[in-house]
């Protein structure tokens, strides 16, 4: 794999952990993470960081398979240029559904 590849596969699987804790101190409760805005942004940059990394594997490798790759890019351009269409709710589905398949696909990469 190659180096620059496998650099942008880590800080996804890295972001990826920190969602889980950010899930783990809402104590997985869309309650508790909508009422705390500092943990919304920090949802919020790990998106961003997330898509940026992708759209950066996919113009090293554009074989490379992520299943959402083009949703997931485009989530980090509304994140980054449409910041104030980003609602609480839209950022928990993609917390609670979208990252654990992402998380999947990463480790599936990364093994191969």
């Amino acid at each position: 794999m190659q180096p620059k590849l496998l650099k942008y596969i880590l800080d996804i699987e890295s972001v990826i952990q920190e969602i889980e804790s950010i899930k783990q101190k809402t104590q997985n409760d869309f309650n508790n993470f909508s009422n705390d805005i500092i943990l919304q942004r920090a949802i919020e940059r790990d998106l961003e960081i997330i898509g940026e990394a992708i759209r950066k594997i996919i113009d090293t490798n554009p074989n490379v398979q992520i299943s959402a790759s083009k949703n997931i890019i485009g989530l980090r351009n509304i994140i980054s240029h449409a910041y104030d269409s980003v609602e609480p709710e839209m950022l928990w589905g993609i917390i609670q559904r979208n990252v654990p398949v992402l998380a999947d696909e990463i480790r599936t990469l990364k093994g191969a």
